[in-house]
């Protein structure tokens, strides 16, 4: 499942064969555990994201909500995006060290981390990385990288 149509979070891991939607639900209710409050969960471009609404944040440059993370069933994998840990290289450096010292490698593509099981995964580090920003810091970090580059 590469993109999905599903309108609903429960619609999306209902589509999943069973096996697949085990990896999904465990990684998305690791993932709700850790998200701050003020994130919303929903269906966006196709799969799981936890975006700021838009009634809190309408000033995006493409006029959709602030995509803060996102996963998806692939077709062979799973993603992982992370905004938070892309925005800033020691975020990154903190995920690498943490699967380093399980004996893995991150497969971390433009934007995101790409993984087959749940143990290839340094879910806590993860977790620490989504937790550690509110959507208040959120939103300074994107306004003050559209400065950075431009309306982009």
């Amino acid at each position: 499942m590469v993109s999905s149509k599903a309108a609903t979070v429960a619609d999306y891991l209902d589509e999943l064969p069973p096996e697949r939607r085990e990896v999904m639900s465990r990684v998305r209710d690791a993932m709700l555990r850790a998200m701050p409050d003020g994130y919303r969960e929903g269906m966006g471009y196709g799969m799981l994201g936890w975006v700021v609404p838009l009634e809190d944040y309408p000033d995006t440059y493409n006029k959709q909500p602030l995509a803060y993370a996102g996963l998806a069933a692939q077709k062979n994998s799973y993603s992982l995006y992370l905004t938070c840990a892309y925005s800033d290289p020691a975020r990154t450096k903190r995920l690498h060290d943490a699967a380093a010292a399980m004996g893995k490698k991150l497969d971390m593509g433009k934007s995101c981390i790409r993984f087959k099981r749940v143990e290839d995964l340094p879910l806590d580090a993860i977790c620490d990385e989504l937790a550690s920003t509110s959507p208040a810091e959120f939103i300074r970090l994107y306004e003050e990288a559209r400065s950075r580059k431009g309306d982009c």
